[in-house]
């Protein structure tokens, strides 16, 4: 993944960058021995030689999990504030770890503070940083706490965030979906299966099939907030802690609905990433699929729609070239978020209870798939809006492939006709049309009349494209009034989040 991660603030619904090292060479530097010593201050009392300065650098994870800084310091704001409530912490500690915490987020947001593989990670970054800062009351914060727990709260914090970002966007693309279906109830397009032409709907209908298959993406990314939002902390490393805490306060504090039921499963539970991840790369599906029918759509062989120039790009070689890049790489990337997906799964499938090292892989596949849908949902919201409709190329298109042969079978069956009658007698009618290059709404009533008896007159209403929608005048169905009232109930929906 890109070596720039996305923060994303709690609360705000929006995204920040937060910028790490250009490369990875610095991990590979050789460090000092006090560099090596410097790492073990907050844990290397067991331990008669220092670690190998290799395998201080293939365990840290500070490069990636900085983006956790302004969650870890949410969680130790709290857990400092419950330390003193019980008191296990003065009030003049809490504050001096209170003002401490604040002078390192300014550090970290002003991208001043100073990030090091030494530390291994971004809780220890932060302490040793805060005891630089406060001297050893700093030391008194991780009493009744574990990284294990500290990292299950932060991931929780992160992804609580990352969702409600998200289904800001999602629902931005929705909108934007939804409009532009009711702009388009009466405009007549090819259904298709099999890719082959099959019977007319109206390019709203098809819209709001898209939209119908987001929606339930936002209902699963709803349902797993709801899941991911309890909170760990107070379980400590596994079995809790023999200090006074208060975990419905902590939990409380954090906006998080309650504290988790068991201190094992706490800390050794990546469900709640695993479930956004499962969401996330259906979403991807989905927005691939989306993209396979709006890069089908811009060509020339279909042109039912134009893109803005804005979200496409040219060749270097053939001036005529307008690719349609934006909606080929929302394809492309859905891959990156099924492989996501994946990789947590097989992270998880074989460790025993509780917290492992292998979990530090966790991090890497989940902030890429944050980062990867929240851009490509940014993308299409911004570019579905746009796009313009080419209504006559689509009707032509719709009058191509015989799509009212079904209203021709629907007419007989009507009249009395058994359907596999009228099934057999309009295959009859095509054949004739595809021999004399012609469409069924072309015959004279005569023709028409020597495939069966019973046709009248009236069967040209139904051999037209609009009397074929309008037909289909039923909840669900492709009629303009039925569409009509699909976008005004999506958009009541829309309007309730």
């Amino acid at each position: 993944m890109g070596r720039h991660f996305t923060a994303l603030k709690q609360g705000s619904g929006k995204m920040s960058k937060v910028e790490s090292p250009g490369n990875d060479s610095g991990r590979w530097q050789i460090m000092s021995d006090r560099e090596t010593e410097n790492s073990q201050e907050l844990w290397g009392g067991r331990f008669s030689e220092p670690t190998d300065a290799f395998v201080q650098r293939f365990t840290a994870s500070e490069a990636f999990d900085r983006q956790l800084a302004v969650y870890d310091i949410a969680g130790s704001r709290a857990h400092a504030e419950m330390l003193m409530s019980t008191g296990v912490l003065t009030a003049d500690e809490n504050a001096a770890i209170q003002q401490g915490l604040t002078d390192v987020l300014a550090e970290i947001e002003q991208g001043a503070f100073e990030w090091s593989v030494a530390r291994e990670d971004v809780h220890m970054n932060i302490e040793a940083r805060l005891t630089e800062l406060i001297g050893d009351v700093g030391k008194k914060l991780h009493t009744g706490r574990s990284r294990n727990d500290q990292v299950a709260t932060d991931l929780r914090l992160y992804l609580r965030a990352a969702l409600d970002a998200i289904n800001v966007e999602l629902t931005r693309l929705q909108t934007g979906i939804v409009t532009l279906a009711d702009q388009h109830a009466s405009t007549v397009m090819p259904g298709f299966t099999h890719l082959q032409v099959a019977q007319p709907v109206t390019f709203g209908h098809h819209l709001l099939a898209w939209n119908e298959m987001l929606e339930r993406d936002y209902g699963r990314l709803t349902d797993c907030r709801a899941r991911l939002n309890v909170s760990p902390l107070g379980a400590a490393a596994l079995a809790g802690t023999t200090f006074p805490i208060d975990r419905d306060a902590t939990a409380a504090m954090l906006g998080f609905d309650a504290p988790t039921r068991n201190s094992l499963d706490s800390v050794a539970d990546r469900d709640f990433a695993i479930e956004f991840c499962a969401a996330a790369a259906l979403l991807m599906n989905h927005l691939s699929r989306i993209s396979e029918e709006l890069v089908l759509w811009t060509s020339a062989q279909f042109g039912f729609i134009t893109l803005p120039d804005r979200f496409c790009t040219g060749s270097s070689i053939m001036p005529q070239k307008k690719n349609p890049d934006v909606p080929e790489l929302v394809r492309g990337k859905s891959g990156r978020a099924t492989g996501n997906l994946v990789a947590l799964l097989t992270l998880m499938k074989s460790q025993p209870l509780a917290y492992n090292k292998d979990n530090q892989e966790d991090k890497e596949a989940l902030f890429d798939t944050v980062i990867t849908l929240g851009d490509c949902l940014r993308a299409f919201a911004d570019m579905i809006p746009a796009m313009e409709a080419n209504e006559t190329t689509m009707r032509q298109a719709a009058l191509a492939g015989f799509s009212t042969a079904t209203d021709l079978a629907d007419y007989l069956v009507r009249a009395g006709v058994a359907f596999r009658d009228a099934h057999e007698v309009v295959g009859k009618a095509v054949a004739h049309c595809v021999n004399a290059d012609c469409d069924l709404a072309d015959l004279s009533l005569e023709t028409l009349q020597s495939f069966h008896g019973d046709i009248k007159e009236d069967v040209f209403e139904v051999l037209t494209l609009d009397g074929s929608v309008a037909a289909r005048d039923h909840f669900g169905g492709t009629a303009p009034n039925q569409v009509k009232a699909a976008v005004k109930a999506a958009q009541d929906l829309l309007a309730s989040r």
